[in-house]
């Protein structure tokens, strides 16, 4: 595994067990980054370590104690930090052999970051957003695109998040089964946000980031071990696998979008829809009614679709009304106008789209563009239709989705 994959899909991992054993975020960060370099200096020379997981934390580790060996205001934090990982203890090279398991190494140091993140003195968007930046190294601008707010306020959010918890030495652990109701939902916001940026990357050249779709279902299946009797908890881990059932169809070899409805259903893994389908029955079962069962049972009618032609866009436009009701959002809003647009006619899902509080909702995002340019080709009207793509072509950050704009742009010229 180069560098560059290694911090692509386990630089949160790493991170999480720094910040449990440094106990300060910036720090953490700030280490990581030391320890990249001198893995970029070394490893070409002199290979790459047996566990390099193992080796970034325990390099990084070293560094903070230099650290803080030169900064006397840390000189509680320094001994805090060998207590938990001794500055003697051998290097990383030499404890973790190839027969070591990296995660009987290191315990989910990541769920604990985000129950940690997720404690009810932080405010929900401060918890959510805290933890996609630190798990997930999900950049403040796309946290802000997430959350429809400007870059500095998010900034600065992140920023007070970091404080508070440093300032009332929030625990760095999963809480006591009797403090998890408390916490639940905003992680499960968490773990579904880290989803979704994997699935519909918001910028960069690829359409979907597997590492962070592979990550999220990860933490859903220890959350369903941790809370097995949590019925919304299963139906989160339902709806991820459903959408990620998806996967290989969505994109062309070359990176071109491929459509929901022009996808090629044979290479949709079945397994992943077995397995969602049983959990989200399972769920329903159980009684779960949350924003997860709606969506979870949307993914499935599209997923147990025999073809495109067959969905059930009736149901799936109830079932959005249903989720409309508990869950309010603007996202919510145009997927419903286009669930409208296939169950009755395209101009009956526009009228829906062009509602003065959605246009102001999401001003800034090229979602509504994009279904309004959609619902205006299948009515014919090419010139409004032109005109939209050309909206969400400005709009739009990721580069994928750029293409497919462009491209139903020269099909109407």
């Amino acid at each position: 595994m180069n560098l560059e994959t290694l911090h692509r899909e386990q630089s949160g991992r790493v991170l999480a067990t720094l910040i449990r054993l440094l106990g300060d975020f910036d720090l953490a960060e700030e280490m990581l980054q030391e320890a990249y370099a001198v893995a970029l200096e070394k490893w070409p020379v002199e290979g790459e370590p047996s566990n390099p997981r193992a080796w970034l934390v325990s390099t990084a580790r070293h560094k903070a104690i230099d650290r803080l060996r030169r900064d006397r205001r840390f000189a509680g934090k320094r001994d805090e930090i060998a207590k938990a990982a001794p500055a003697s203890a051998p290097h990383a090279s030499e404890i973790a052999s190839e027969a070591d398991s990296p995660d009987d190494m290191f315990p989910d140091d990541q769920l604990r970051l985000i129950f940690t993140c997720c404690h009810p003195s932080l405010a929900e968007d401060a918890q959510v957003a805290l933890t996609l930046h630190t798990i997930c190294g999900i950049t403040t601008e796309e946290i802000s695109r997430a959350f429809l707010t400007p870059v500095p306020a998010t900034a600065q959010r992140l920023v007070r998040a970091k404080r508070k918890i440093r300032d009332a030495n929030v625990p760095y652990r999963v809480p006591p089964p009797e403090d998890l109701p408390g916490r639940l939902d905003a992680v499960h916001l968490v773990v579904y946000l880290i989803f979704n940026e994997g699935y519909f990357a918001s910028t960069g050249d690829a359409l979907i980031r597997r590492e962070l779709c592979a990550e999220a279902i990860r933490l859903a299946r220890v959350l369903c071990k941790l809370l097995p009797h949590d019925a919304e908890t299963r139906a989160l881990l339902a709806l991820m696998l459903l959408h990620d059932s998806r996967r290989d169809a969505r994109v062309t070899p070359e990176g071109e979008l491929i459509l929901l409805e022009e996808q090629d259903r044979s290479a949709w893994h079945a397994d992943q829809i077995r397995e969602g389908t049983a959990l989200l029955e399972s769920a329903l079962r159980s009684g779960a009614r949350g924003p997860y069962a709606l969506q979870a049972s949307i993914a499935a009618l599209h997923a147990n679709a025999k073809s495109a032609g067959g969905t059930d866009w009736p149901q799936i436009a109830a079932l959005y009304n249903a989720l409309l009701q508990i869950h309010p959002s603007p996202v919510v809003e145009v997927n419903r106008a286009v669930a409208v647009a296939m169950a009755q006619t395209p101009l009956d899902g526009l009228a829906l789209l062009d509602a003065p509080a959605i246009r102001e909702q999401l001003a800034a995002s090229h979602l509504l563009p994009a279904a309004r340019a959609d619902l205006l080709r299948r009515l014919g009207r090419r010139d409004e239709a032109a005109e939209a793509y050309r909206r969400a072509l400005a709009l739009a950050t990721n580069e994928t989705e750029r293409r497919y704009l462009r491209r139903r742009l020269t099909e109407l010229s």
